[in-house]
């Protein structure tokens, strides 16, 4: 079937030598397979599962200037930990971009989430690169600019594009469903949720069997980002991005966003059930840029509390504001920082939140037992140039244009203390994930695994933490190839992929 291109811009036959496509972030463009991966230390027995990452991989050069890392095709890894071995599998998703381009032997998506400037129309334009999610039976890998695509846990082969066998409303699908540990049920939203520069904000639910318990529509204050959201027993809440859309500057070949120094940072409060549209309050602070939620929970007098990284600069540098302004990326901090918002109240400022992590830190994660309620434990990346990390010599291979963090990081609510695990002064450390150590283990007993990008190698590896030792790995797992930066990945228990049938319900 021919493509028909609707305009026709040039393209390379290579990549370009902005810092986002060389050294270790130049494309991998790698499927295929690895048994047996060598293993320094010991993988602890507890851990029968696959972690699955995906990383943004265009498989083409692109014919836009400068092109955001965010933009490349969706690729997934899966580690497969089973008996003290570890198997490697990778594929790209084959989305419609995908295939068009591959038939077409060129990139055809033109700027991040601006169709106007693509080179043919797609009708599900989205490149499925930000996370990989395991529900009632299939993998998700979802972007926030439409529906995700199923790929089989198994193979990594793409199923296609999943409407939830056509209960989806909303034209989008966060990159950040959360899961309830007590029912199973997958929260979700959805924001530009009738297209591309709409107002609309979908909140919806799925059981753990995949049917649709609710949707509520409602009206954001402004048009922006909503990269993440928070859940708790009782409310969602969203927090709003000030990175913000026009669709008279996308149809004139601008970019779908630009920072709004001027507008405070939002924080959408929704009660979880029942709710209708008007129920949502928009709480107000100051303008900043908040990250990844870490969790979310109530208090007994019925406050919630949300952890998160926020930084004070535009951390997507590369989206300008009106006037062309952007702050350098060694400037840019976010520190860890506990909201409180009481949603009876009717003032709609917040107080100024409590900072719990000075240090510049990203990608939190907790043990996902406790997800909705308190949490006494955080892990997450950071940043500590005190740590000693030789910049001159891997400043040369490192490549640009993602975050960077050296160290892997425990907070530890109970007795407020704060540890570190460097990766060595010759590298850096991707998103953590977290492990129990068994199902009735307390909270935050496990391992913490991580990919670390090794530049005096250029080869990529999994360092493995027991959180009751944090100053070694108990064991490293070496990949004898490169894995550009990722964005989100998961742990998935064998026992959780066991006990789904064919029919994808749970047979317990």
């Amino acid at each position: 079937m021919a493509v028909h291109f609707k305009n026709q811009p040039a393209v390379s036959q290579h990549y370009s030598e902005h810092p986002q496509f060389t050294g270790f972030m130049k494309p991998c463009r790698y499927e295929g397979e690895i048994q047996n991966l060598e293993i320094y230390g010991e993988i602890p027995k507890a851990i029968d599962g696959t972690f699955y990452r995906v990383m943004p991989d265009p498989a083409f050069p692109s014919f836009i200037d400068n092109d955001p890392w965010f933009n490349g095709d969706g690729c997934v890894s899966a580690f497969r930990f089973k008996d003290g071995h570890v198997d490697f599998k990778q594929r790209y998703v084959r989305t419609e971009k995908f295939e068009k381009e591959r038939q077409a032997r060129r990139a055809l998506l033109g700027k991040y989430r601006n169709k106007y400037t693509d080179a043919i129309e797609f009708q599900i334009r989205t490149t499925s690169n930000t996370n990989i999610l395991y529900f009632n039976g299939n993998l998700l890998a979802c972007k926030e600019d439409g529906p995700p695509y199923a790929m089989d846990p198994d193979t990594l082969e793409t199923i296609g594009v999943w409407d939830f066998d056509g209960q989806l409303e909303s034209a989008t699908f966060t990159a950040h469903p959360k899961f309830d540990p007590k029912t199973g049920e997958m929260v979700c939203f959805g924001y530009e949720a009738r297209g591309d520069g709409t107002p609309d904000v979908c909140y919806y639910t799925f059981d753990s069997h995949g049917k649709l318990l609710q949707t509520v529509w409602l009206i954001a204050p402004v048009i922006a980002m909503i990269h993440d959201f928070a859940v708790t027993e009782n409310y969602v809440i969203f927090p709003i991005i000030p990175q913000t859309c026009s669709l008279e500057r996308m149809k004139e070949g601008g970019e779908h966003w630009q920072w709004d120094p001027k507008i405070p940072c939002y924080f959408g409060v929704l009660p979880r059930h029942g709710a209708s549209g008007d129920d949502v309050k928009w709480f107000r602070s100051k303008n900043s840029f908040p990250g990844h939620v870490a969790n979310a929970y109530e208090t007994p007098d019925g406050k919630i509390i949300i952890d998160l990284p926020i930084g004070d600069q535009n951390v997507f540098f590369w989206w300008k504001d009106a006037e062309g302004n952007a702050p350098q990326p060694q400037d840019i901090i976010s520190q860890h920082k506990r909201f409180t918002i009481d949603p009876k109240l009717d003032i709609l400022d917040l107080p100024e939140p409590e900072i719990l992590i000075r240090n510049d830190n990203e990608f939190p994660r907790i043990d996902d037992r406790y997800a909705m309620a308190e949490h006494k434990h955080i892990f997450m990346n950071v940043m500590d140039p005190a740590l000693g990390t030789d910049f001159p010599a891997i400043l040369p291979v490192m490549g640009g244009g993602c975050p960077i963090y050296n160290a892997l990081g425990h907070l530890n609510l109970v007795t407020k203390t704060f540890e570190k695990y460097f990766v060595g002064p010759k590298a850096m450390v991707q998103e953590p994930i977290f492990i129990p150590r068994s199902r009735g283990s307390p909270e935050g007993d496990g391992f913490v695994m991580a990919l670390v990008n090794r530049y005096d190698t250029m080869t990529s590896d999994i360092v493995i933490l027991d959180t009751k030792d944090w100053q070694k790995p108990v064991a490293e797992v070496k990949l004898n190839i490169r894995l550009r930066a990722g964005l989100h990945g998961n742990w998935v228990d064998s026992r959780d992929v066991e006990n789904n049938s064919v029919d994808g319900t749970d047979e317990n």
